[in-house]
């Protein structure tokens, strides 16, 4: 290969040569890049540093604590759906009698509950629910509508008064004085959809809680083994930390601008843990080494020229992901996707300015409190490059193997079917969970979810005829006036299927297109439905715009179009089978016993877009690690063998060691509480079991040995247009 000189370094030609990126020695430029010199800059502007991330922690935190209960669990819906039409108008027109209204049944086992003791009680909940400014108008039962027949279950009905997100903190605030009105004969349960969403985030933020007791220790066991040693161990920790406080305070603020989903919290907290300890391992490890060859400023300068720039490159690779979910026109979609984002930024900017001045304050102290056996200087792995070397010489069997197996955990996939939670995600001991079960009981399974439809009042008639006739409504109540005088009507019907059973769509669909031209269905089951709708169309987008994204920042870092294609493309093995997975487990309920949940017959439907992004983020920071330092090596040596097993030499202990704590974190989350977090614990869990471990370090070395030279070719056309960008240093 000949070379020909630049101004300040060589620079490679020839056949499929990259003049900026091939060739030994292409880039031992002594000069700090970009990064390199904001590492001096951060070290030697310490004291500023310091007291401004100490400013914006202190700052922040103080609204930290505060997240639980500023934060909501509202927000499902589809803007612009019908149904959230329609809850508008009943929040509006007809006493807050709308989706979000708060039921509260009174059950008696001893008679009517409209006499006697149940009377009483009935007239407390009453004037309990009145006296509450921030409900609407307060309905006592009413024979053949709250009323069951046989007199023993009663609802009251209190009109929302104020948004969804209010309302939930309404539930939370009036459920446990509801409940104590109970007596010996009579019970008294509040339910609904803002109950609903109450009672799940109370078991929300206990399961939170217990995952955060386990995840903590196993991950600093983890970080100990990895690192060698304790101090440094501790530094990841730190950094999320810092990070996590500075997410958590700054979602309270923004929550007093626009709601925030409680579930932003939940996802900034994981991804807080996992890309911080993920990146400042990097760092942390890339420091020690070079360390060992200069001074303390020097290898600052050359960490972040090359483990900064990876790290730097994989955040916004993993905020490129998730930016995609914002295409989801639903307020919880992107405010949960916004979270994570926050949470990204606050770890990358912890990572890229507090950590180097940590590294250089700490030097050589970072190796304190050392395992004995540890050699917590060495960068470059004996054990990994084993490895890398095996695959090189293997690169068909085990390329073939890892196929077969990933192919073999995603071929359940194709049976997959999808819904909105239902009620089952609540335990069997929820407030929430129990008056829709005597719902149920008294009215009939379709009470739960009876459908609300407002229609003109010259249509009114017609309306209430069409769905008498529909093979799927029980029950029709009479058309209600609407509160303010204007020309509305409300119709209440109850369909004869539970609000979670399949055959309601179908219902749904088909009075929308019966029902006379100025009507529209709604209710809490049909803005589950028309939100899932939303979903399924959103989806195959947010999966091609994540795609083309992340495919897009591959190319720009690594300058080759092939490796880049494949990088991305093996992400979809690793979401494909944790999928294929789910469906097993949540669909199917293989292990459900084990892990302590009620399995639904359905994946939740909200989990393929917003996970396949999560996972793609997760498995593109792997993609990242991995190839940056691939190329490094290459820009090195031009040798596709020492580009290939170098990267698995000295990014496979990294990849392995943050692999295991983010599986260690996301199945902590597997262990407690409702069913949507095991949900999320299971499905990301094993995503990162099978793409560090498998994808990562098996198969994407295999494509690097196939491939060859070619993985790093870039065409002419496309190198004057792509920016320079280099992973190595002198």
């Amino acid at each position: 290969m000949a070379q020909t000189f630049g101004k300040n370094r060589p620079v490679a030609t020839g056949p499929g040569a990259h003049p900026r990126s091939e060739g030994p020695d292409a880039f031992q430029d002594p000069r700090p890049g970009p990064l390199g010199r904001l590492g001096n800059r951060v070290t030697a502007h310490g004291k500023l540093v310091t007291v401004a991330w100490m400013v914006l922690v202190i700052g922040l935190g103080v609204f930290a604590p505060s997240v639980e209960k500023s934060l909501s669990g509202a927000g499902w819906q589809a803007d612009g759906s019908e149904s959230v039409a329609v809850r508008e108008l009943a929040q509006d027109h007809f006493g807050g009698n709308a989706s979000h209204a708060v039921q509260v049944v009174v059950h008696s086992d001893e008679g009517p509950v409209t006499r006697g003791e149940g009377g009483a009680v009935v007239d407390r909940v009453t004037g309990m629910l009145a006296a509450e400014p921030r409900l609407a108008e307060v309905v006592q039962p009413v024979p053949g509508a709250t009323l069951s027949e046989d007199g023993r279950t009663a609802v009251v009905i209190a009109g929302a008064g104020t948004d969804t997100n209010e309302m939930v903190k309404v539930a939370t605030d009036l459920k446990g004085k509801l409940e104590g009105l109970s007596t010996d004969g009579v019970q008294v349960n509040p339910t609904g959809s803002s109950l609903l969403w109450s009672d799940f985030n109370e078991a929300n933020l206990e399961a939170m809680m217990t995952s955060e007791m386990v995840s903590w220790p196993v991950t600093l066991a983890i970080l100990v083994l990895a690192f060698g040693a304790l101090v440094a161990a501790g530094l990841p920790l730190i950094l999320t930390l810092a990070g996590l406080v500075a997410s958590a305070g700054s979602l309270v603020l923004i929550n007093a601008l626009v709601p925030v989903s409680i579930w932003a919290m939940n996802f900034a907290m994981m991804f807080s843990l996992a890309l911080g300890i993920d990146y400042a391992l990097f760092l942390v490890v890339r420091y020690r080494a070079a360390r060992q060859a200069r001074g303390a400023r020097e290898a600052v300068a050359e960490t972040m020229d090359t483990a900064g720039k990876a790290v730097l490159l994989s955040g916004g690779t993993v905020l490129v992901s998730l930016s995609a979910v914002m295409l989801v026109p639903s307020p919880s979609f992107r405010s949960m996707a916004g979270g994570i984002m926050l949470s990204v930024v606050f770890v990358l900017a912890a990572t890229l300015t507090l950590l180097p001045l940590v590294l250089l304050k700490l030097d050589k102290k970072i190796n304190r409190f050392a395992l004995p056996w540890a050699k917590t200087a060495r960068h470059r792995s004996p054990l990994f490059e084993r490895w890398g070397a095996h695959l090189w010489r293997r690169p068909v069997a085990w390329g073939v193997g890892t196929l077969v197996v990933l192919l073999a955990l995603a071929a359940p996939l194709a049976g997959l079917r999808t819904a909105m939670p239902s009620i089952k995600v609540l335990p069997d001991s929820a407030s929430a969970r129990v008056g829709y079960d005597q719902v149920k009981d008294a009215f009939g399974p379709g009470a739960p979810g009876t459908l609300q439809i407002i229609v003109d009042d010259g249509q009114a008639g017609a309306a209430a005829r069409v769905l008498a006739d529909d093979r799927g409504i029980a029950a029709v109540l009479p058309a209600a006036a609407a509160a303010d005088g204007s020309d509305h009507r409300m119709i209440q019907a109850v369909p004869t299927v539970d609000p979670s059973d399949s055959r309601l769509p179908g219902t749904v669909e088909r009075l929308r297109a019966d029902l006379p031209d100025t009507s529209l269905v709604g209710g809490a089951a049909v803005e589950n439905i028309d939100l899932k709708d939303q979903l399924d169309s959103s989806t195959p987008l947010v999966i091609g715009v994540v795609l083309v994204l992340g495919f897009l920042l591959l190319l720009v870092a690594l300058q080759a179009p092939l490796i880049s294609l494949l990088g991305t493309l093996a992400s979809l093995l690793s979401t494909a089978a944790a999928f294929g997975v789910a469906r097993l487990v949540f669909q199917d309920g293989h292990g459900s016993g084990l892990f302590g949940f009620e399995h639904q017959g359905f994946l939740d439907a909200w989990a393929p877009v917003f996970f396949f992004a999560m996972i793609f983020a997760i498995a593109m920071d792997y993609t990242v690690f991995l190839l940056a330092s691939a190329k490094e090596h290459w820009e090195k040596s031009g040798d596709a063998r020492a580009a290939a097993v170098g990267a698995v030499a000295e990014s496979g202990r990294v990849i392995f060691a943050a692999g295991a704590v983010m599986v260690a974190v996301f199945f902590t989350f597997a262990l407690s509480g409702p069913l949507p977090p095991k949900e999320m614990g299971i499905i990301l869990g094993v995503a990162v079991l099978l793409d560090a471990f498998l994808v990562r370090l098996v198969l994407l070395p295999v494509m690097l040995r196939l491939t060859g030279r070619a993985a790093w070719a870039t065409p002419k056309r496309l190198r004057r247009i792509l920016p320079a960008i280099t992973f190595s240093h002198g």
